[in-house]
């Protein structure tokens, strides 16, 4: 009679700690409104509304793992800027790697070449 006794209490107590602390286990918080690990600076001309700075946009915005890469900007030799991005990953690396090849792609797409070098994920979160 005992032994049950204490076994009920154990069970009571292990499954209150377990209430206690589940609210902690799957809670992620969310990375919308985040920049992330930034490599580099990314900088826009005033009142660009192209693609690349679309893109940068909805990477900020995005709430799970994502990742934005771009050409390396040089103001002087080149006057575009190619860029790629992939929001809501599996992964954080995921994101990156997929970035960098949307990004390479372009690059291969428009046959261009930069003066400043090819394609760096500029930010990933």
């Amino acid at each position: 009679m005992r032994q049950q006794l204490f076994q009920k209490t154990t069970v009571s107590v292990l499954a209150g700690l377990l209430i206690l602390a589940a609210p902690g286990i799957g809670a992620t918080e969310s990375l919308a409104g985040s920049k992330g690990d930034r490599r580099f600076a990314v900088h826009f001309p005033a009142g660009s509304t192209g693609d690349c700075p679309k893109a940068y946009k909805a990477y900020v915005a995005a709430s799970g793992h994502s990742a934005y890469a771009t050409t390396f900007q040089s103001r002087v030799t080149d006057l575009y800027i190619i860029c790629g991005s992939k929001l809501n990953a599996p992964s954080q690396q995921a994101a990156e790697e997929s970035a960098l090849r949307n990004c390479q792609a372009g690059l291969t797409r428009w046959k261009l070449k930069t003066a400043a070098g090819g394609c760096a994920v500029a930010a990933s979160k």
